[in-house]
């Protein structure tokens, strides 16, 4: 496992990631300045769960506003469906996972394979692989495990390390990306 250490995300940090992600989206120059001002900007979550059989597609934050009713829907489709437990999900993780999709210009939903997880969940899997951490934080609803079919492993790896905002696991054998909000650091292979 190879970790680099810098700091805990900012709200600079992740304002200059959606700035980027806003250039990126917006269909001409022109409207691009009216985005970088506020003025119509969202941030939208799009995602299934192969296990439950949901979807949610979403915009949880307008114009400086997350939307209580968005974020509620959310935390429970991100809940662990093993034990139907939810856990509210740290916003900074949400503004990553957004971030992301938007910088890799696709409107196909990720794949959520894990959110949050009770404790025993996470020992039942920790159990099961080495690659589960003890004290992962998936069980503060910091993290999410997500995939695209229409993107590699290495796209979505290198697109959430460009937002610099927290944790970005590649784990390629498994087909999925690790994104969480905790201190900026990459690992995997």
């Amino acid at each position: 496992m190879t970790t680099q250490k810098t700091s805990n995300i900012t709200r600079r940090g992740l304002l200059g990631a959606f700035a980027a992600t806003t250039l990126v989206a917006a269909p001409t120059y022109s409207k691009a300045a009216g985005f970088l001002r506020g003025a119509g900007d969202i941030r939208r979550l799009r995602m299934y769960s192969g296990r439950t059989g949901e979807s949610i597609d979403t915009i949880y934050w307008i114009e400086g506003e997350y939307i209580p009713e968005a974020l509620k829907e959310i935390n429970y489709f991100m809940r662990d469906w093993r034990e139907d437990a939810v856990k509210v999900m740290d916003t900074r993780t949400l503004d990553i996972i957004a971030a992301t999709h938007a910088l890799l210009d696709v409107t196909e939903p990720y794949m959520l394979l894990s959110g949050y997880r009770t404790p025993r969940t996470n020992a039942m899997l920790r159990a099961r692989s080495r690659r589960v951490a003890k004290n992962s934080l998936h069980m503060k609803g910091e993290a999410n495990d997500v995939r695209l079919k229409s993107r590699s492993v290495n796209q979505i790896y290198r697109a959430a390390m460009a937002c610099r905002a927290g944790g970005v696991g590649k784990y390629t054998r498994s087909n999925f990306v690790h994104m969480d909000c905790g201190q900026v650091r990459t690992w995997g292979s």
